[in-house]
């Protein structure tokens, strides 16, 4: 039986998001860019918080892949 790893907890977290979140993200991100002008910063930093994560997800989606063909 293995241990508790929160690292690969918080990994497996931020891919599950990124990959089940991305295309949902980026959509309402972009309707809402086009009638909504940004003037809350908690509108920014949400966008920019949103953004980093499916990026993170993608990185490590990318290396878990790449590692495994090899």
């Amino acid at each position: 039986m293995q241990i508790f790893n929160p690292i690969n907890f918080l990994k497996f977290t931020i891919t599950w998001v990124a990959s089940n979140l991305s295309i949902p993200f980026w959509m309402v991100g972009h309707v809402h860019l086009t009638v909504n002008v940004y003037e809350d910063i908690h509108e920014i930093i949400a966008s920019l918080g949103m953004n980093i994560i499916v990026a993170i997800g993608f990185i490590i989606e990318y290396k878990t892949n790449t590692n495994n063909k090899r």
